[in-house]
This record gives C-alpha cells, sequence and structure tokens, in this order.
C-alpha cells in the first residue's frame, strides 16, 4: 500500500488559506492572551482545578477556529466573553462565601505532619510520592524528619514548614540513592530506622513490621539538619 503523502500533509490546503491560518491563529492567540491577562492569573502554578477546566475550554473554542474555514471568529469570540463571565461570576461567588470557596477550588492537603507521611493521604493515593520527593529535593531537603508539615495547595503547590534545628528529627531519607537501598531484610544491627511508606520511625534490631502502617520495608533513618 502506497502511502499518499500529498493528501497526509496538505489534503487540499492552498496557499491563500495559509496565510488565512497564520491570520485566524494570530487573533485566536491574542484573544487567549487577552483573557488570561483579565482573569488576574500571572501563572500556571496559580491556577486551580476549575481554572484549568476553563483554559481547556479556551483552547476547545479556539482550535477550530484557527485551521478550518468553516468555524468563524467571531462565534468563538463569543464563547471567550461567556467563559470570562462565567469565571468572573465564579470567583465573586467563592469571594463571598467559604464554603462555595471550599467547593469549588477544594481544601489543602497534609502530606506530612510531624516528619511522617500522614497515613489518610497516602491511602488516598492522590500524590506520585516520586514526585513528592522531587519537590523536597528542590527545597533542599535531605529526609522527612526535617519537616513538620507540609501541604499541599489547591493550586499545586506545595508548602513546607519546618523544624528548627534543634529539633530535627530521625527521618526517612529521599536522596534517590539512600531511599532506593530500602528493604525488607536489611536490619543486620540496631539502629533506627525509617518505614519506606509512612516513614515512622522505630529503633530495631531485627526486620519486622511499621507498628504504625504495617509495611516491612525499612530504610536506615538519618537526622541531617536542613541547610537552606
Amino acid at each position: 500500500m502506497k502511502l499518499d503523502w500529498h493528501n497526509l500533509l496538505l489534503s487540499d490546503l492552498d496557499l491563500s488559506f495559509a496565510f488565512e491560518i497564520v491570520l485566524r491563529t494570530l487573533v485566536m492567540f491574542a484573544f487567549i492572551l487577552i483573557l488570561l491577562r483579565l482573569s488576574g492569573k500571572k501563572g500556571v502554578r496559580q491556577l486551580s482545578i476549575f481554572e484549568v477546566a476553563i483554559i481547556i475550554a479556551l483552547g476547545s473554542a479556539a482550535g477550530d477556529p484557527m485551521f478550518s474555514k468553516e468555524a468563524a471568529l467571531l462565534p468563538s469570540l463569543l464563547v471567550f466573553a461567556v467563559i470570562l463571565i462565567f469565571y468572573r461570576l465564579l470567583t465573586y461567588f467563592a469571594a463571598k462565601s467559604e464554603r462555595f470557596e471550599s467547593i469549588l477550588e477544594g481544601e489543602p492537603m497534609y502530606i506530612i505532619e510531624n516528619g511522617m507521611f500522614t497515613l489518610q493521604e497516602e491511602s488516598d493515593n492522590t500524590f506520585a510520592k516520586d514526585e513528592f520527593f522531587a519537590e523536597m529535593r528542590a527545597q533542599s531537603i535531605e529526609h522527612v524528619g526535617q519537616v513538620r508539615t507540609a501541604l499541599l495547595e489547591t493550586n499545586g503547590q506545595v508548602s513546607f514548614f519546618f523544624y528548627e534545628d534543634n529539633e530535627v528529627k530521625f527521618g526517612l531519607p529521599v536522596l534517590p540513592k539512600p531511599y532506593n537501598q530500602r528493604s525488607k531484610k536489611n536490619i543486620a544491627q540496631k539502629d533506627i530506622y525509617a518505614c519506606g511508606i509512612c516513614a515512622a520511625t522505630e529503633e530495631k534490631v531485627a526486620a519486622g513490621k511499621c507498628k504504625r502502617c504495617g509495611n516491612e520495608e525499612w530504610v536506615t533513618a538519618i537526622s541531617n539538619r536542613r541547610i537552606a
């Protein structure tokens, strides 16, 4: 079967409509930027769930008019106007009602409390541990025992609250090499070990289940102070 490259790449595209596509794309892209500017947001990390949905809706409304002869620009601009008005209404009601804001935006999620992962959030499995460890390393965090509290904010950012240097606990390492040494049989001598799942620490002389979560994987805990 011979592949028709001309039909695949160009189909019935003519030069005049190619210039029209360029113009359509520039117009729609400009209106997307204007609407985002009017929304008051500065960057993607500041977007909540419902704002991401609005961005997707904008992309859908802008996509077809960029390259389709049948899709006019003005109907899409009307969609933009409706989205902006809807967004403004939602943010107005959210500012007036904390309950409505909570329903709309969600609530911050506790990930770490008292130097350990929260069991409730661990069971929810709503975040990737590898990704969270990368976020911790970006904040110069070497182990979980340095962190008093960590929250996953509604805009996707993670807020960390640290122990004072003299309060740092033994904790689960988040650097790849020590963390990857966790196993069910690595306890050969008396020491303080961290659970590989919930980050609880225990002084152990032999392998066994974690008293907090029942996990059997352990890694040697460390207590290094944080160097910002």
